[in-house]
């Protein structure tokens, strides 16, 4: 089965989409405060951007997110919900969306796209894995996610079964570029003040190395906010056996829980 997306005449390869992200990654803007985090442009491209917008699926093809993002709205709605971008849970979309996150699904689990995220964060992936960090084994799962107005998240740092945080960000427009996540500074009194915003704009985002200092949060999405739309991309931790054997596991849980769902 030939895996690509059309875009009128043009046809995009998993490979192709991944190769251009990368490059996208290797030029990205980079800052240190308060942590190391890169700042994504023009993560994919203008065409296949647009498709993505258009391809997304509605509410009740997602299922709640659990965790530490888990919440509901007075109505009963879970204020954060999902799909994971693997075939396996996309095979219940209609086929025009299924053909374009199959694609980019593809493209974010790429070990193209997971060495360009390890070259730009390596001083801090050096701190945590040491010299070998480069050989570091790591299990990229891009999950599309919807927030709700009711959503937030207070500041925490992610749990260190991650090695990489992603997040794609995927508005219509730049109306809402005030959702963006928020970074903190932890301070010597144990305070977490705000220190810096994203900008929640059109095929931009970040990504950071998890570590003990990489503080950030999300106020909560307000009524003037129809949908907060965005890629999680995790790159969780997959060395060992234990490691090994929980990624895989948990990736194959999931897949039964959303056949259930779909019955």
């Amino acid at each position: 089965m030939a895996h690509v997306l059309e875009t009128g005449k043009k046809e995009t390869t998993p490979k192709e989409l991944a190769e251009f992200v990368a490059r996208s990654v290797d030029s990205a803007a980079s800052d240190t405060h308060p942590f190391l985090h890169l700042v994504l442009r023009d993560v994919f491209p203008e065409d296949i951007y647009a498709r993505m917008v258009e391809a997304m699926p509605v509410y009740e093809d997602y299922r709640p997110m659990h965790g530490r993002s888990k919440a509901y709205n007075a109505q009963g709605n879970s204020t954060r919900v999902k799909i994971d971008l693997f075939p396996e849970y996309i095979r219940h979309l209609p086929a025009g969306k299924r053909e374009v996150w199959d694609v980019v699904g593809r493209a974010l689990t790429s070990r193209t796209v997971q060495a360009a995220f390890v070259r730009r964060l390596a001083p801090d992936l050096e701190k945590r894995f040491g010299p070998a960090f480069a050989r570091t084994g790591f299990f990229p799962i891009p999950i599309l996610t919807r927030d709700i107005p009711g959503y937030r998240i207070t500041p925490h740092t992610d749990t260190y079964s991650k090695g990489i945080t992603v997040q794609l960000y995927l508005p219509r427009d730049a109306s809402t570029s005030h959702i963006g996540t928020i970074f903190h500074e932890r301070l010597a009194d144990g305070s977490l003040p705000k220190t810096v915003r994203m900008q929640f704009l059109p095929n931009s985002g970040y990504a950071f190395s998890v570590s003990d200092y990489s503080w950030h949060s999300a106020d909560e999405v307000g009524t003037e906010v129809t949908t907060r739309d965005s890629i999680l991309l995790t790159y969780f931790v997959d060395q060992g056996p234990v490691a090994f054997v929980r990624n895989r596991v948990k990736r194959f849980g999931n897949f039964i829980s959303n056949e259930l769902r779909h019955r």
